[in-house]
């Protein structure tokens, strides 16, 4: 190989690195603290029974208010609107169990509705900012991603997985009353989002690319041979966007085609949304890394905390999330304390 032959392998190379990376964040801007210990502290002192990992097992923000949920091990949702400085409990008991994933808990991105889909203990939504929740749990252990069909006046499409089960898919049309397996063909499912009643979109193990159903889960066919990582794609302002270790996903036609929107960024959990849908946030190695112009361009605005938050590519145990109103950033995992990154 001659010389100019290599100055043009070490090009692509380099061109290739810096495509899927975001710009790096300044150094010594701010740290990561924890805010549950008041939580902690407070359900020790009354004898309650923390569940097993223990600590915190997952995190969400409302982005219309920054109103920031956290999970607490076995011990339901607690709400804080003061940045994680107090908490109160929300739920009333309907909420327990574990975040198994990223995409546990959904938010609607429109605000003051959410549905929690935990491992083993009870899930429940709410439509009215937590003042009442209703069951949204199957028979099972629970699941590990769920999506919900937020742009119903009254939400009541579920398309949920069990992973333990094998993948096995689950559809509800009655806000968690009832489900049931979405046809003959119901298992191995990865990946989900819901653009309507009828309209699904889903991945499966061993078989690349995205599917689509346009009746509810009873047929399939594929549309992308692009490949999500995110364990659910989000729908903001009625365009649909998935992670993925290629770029941010984007659908603009309810999922019948997609494209890497922007520049490449190997992206795991999220997506997270800011002041609207230019306004994005994703997790990488090198952070949480933000867009503002749809994805042309990236920045590191956090690095990951030490301790065990490793990055997941598909958004597995560690949660994020992200408080726009007042750019916050949290984390949680399994077992371990919710944390907020504070800048000096």
């Amino acid at each position: 190989m001659n010389i100019k032959h290599r100055l043009i392998l070490l090009s692509t190379v380099l061109f290739l690195r810096a495509s899927f990376a975001a710009e790096p964040a300044p150094a010594d801007k701010g740290k990561w603290v924890s805010i549950c210990d008041s939580v902690i502290e407070q359900l020790n002192k009354e004898g309650q029974k923390i569940a097993w990992p223990g600590l915190t097992a997952g995190i969400a923000c409302d982005r219309t208010s920054g109103d920031v949920y956290m999970l607490v091990s076995g011990q339901g949702i607690w709400r804080s609107s003061d940045l994680g400085k107090t908490f109160e409990r929300l739920d009333g008991g309907k909420v327990g169990g574990r975040c198994e994933t990223s995409y546990s808990l959904d938010f609607d991105p429109n605000g003051k509705r959410a549905a929690c889909f935990m491992l083993d203990g009870p899930g429940a939504m709410t439509l009215d900012n937590g003042k009442t929740w209703s069951d949204c749990k199957d028979k099972s252990r629970g699941f590990d991603n769920a999506a919900v069909d937020w742009s119903q006046e009254t939400p009541k499409t579920i398309f949920a997985v069990r992973h333990e089960a094998g993948g096995l898919a689950l559809v509800s049309q009655d806000a968690g009353k009832t489900y049931k397996e979405i046809g003959a063909d119901c298992k191995n499912f990865k990946n989900v989002g819901v653009f309507g009643e009828q309209i699904f979109v889903a991945t499966k193990d061993k078989q690349p690319g995205i599917l689509r159903s346009t009746d509810a889960g009873a047929t399939w066919t594929k549309v992308s041979d692009l490949a999500p990582s995110g364990l659910v794609a989000r729908v903001f302002n009625g365009a649909g966007y998935w992670t993925s270790a290629q770029g941010l996903l984007a659908s603009k036609d309810k999922g019948l085609t997609w494209v890497v929107q922007g520049s490449p960024i190997a992206a795991g959990a999220g997506p997270y949304f800011g002041k609207d849908e230019k306004n994005i946030l994703v997790a990488t190695k090198e952070g949480l890394a933000e867009t503002t112009d749809g994805g042309q361009s990236w920045k590191v605005a956090a690095p990951l905390p030490q301790g065990g938050y490793e990055f997941s590519q598909n958004g597995w145990f560690v949660n994020f999330a992200w408080d726009p109103v007042h750019n916050v950033f949290y984390v949680s995992r399994m077992g371990k304390p919710a944390m907020k990154f504070e800048r000096p």
